[in-house]
């Protein structure tokens, strides 16, 4: 499943052109940094952008309910081999979510492409995960 999802998004980022440059920066295929666009940011391993909370505490997630359909939580299964600086935090429902250097990351439900950052400022609490 995993492979074959790996052959998807990589025809998909062949599809985009030559305006697409994935740089990978940490070698982390689940959750990582790449440089897109002249920016490096954090992204899933289908590419698409990572966010940070500014109400969550370390290690600690305070998104939940609308929030969390808002914003999905980045849940990666229990076993997940991350790269330094990488790790999982339990949610109350008990699924584990990843965080970078203790901070939660989620995605943004207004990202439809690889390369939206549209979650980048939101209310002033949401900021595009940077390393």
């Amino acid at each position: 499943m995993r492979i074959a999802r790996s052959i998807m998004v990589a025809a998909a980022l062949l599809g985009a052109g030559a305006g697409v440059a994935l740089a990978e920066a940490d070698g982390n295929s689940l959750v990582h940094s790449r440089e897109f666009g002249g920016q490096v940011y954090m992204m899933n391993e289908t590419h698409m952008s990572l966010y940070f909370f500014d109400k969550d505490e370390p290690n600690v997630s305070n998104c939940y309910d609308q929030c969390a359909v808002n914003w999905p939580p980045l849940i990666l299964d229990a076993d997940a081999e991350l790269g330094e600086n990488y790790s999982l935090i339990k949610r109350r429902d008990g699924t584990m979510q990843a965080a970078y250097k203790g901070q939660p990351l989620y995605l943004f439900a207004g990202d439809k492409e690889i390369g939206d950052i549209n979650g980048d400022g939101v209310k002033g609490i949401w900021r595009l995960a940077k390393p």
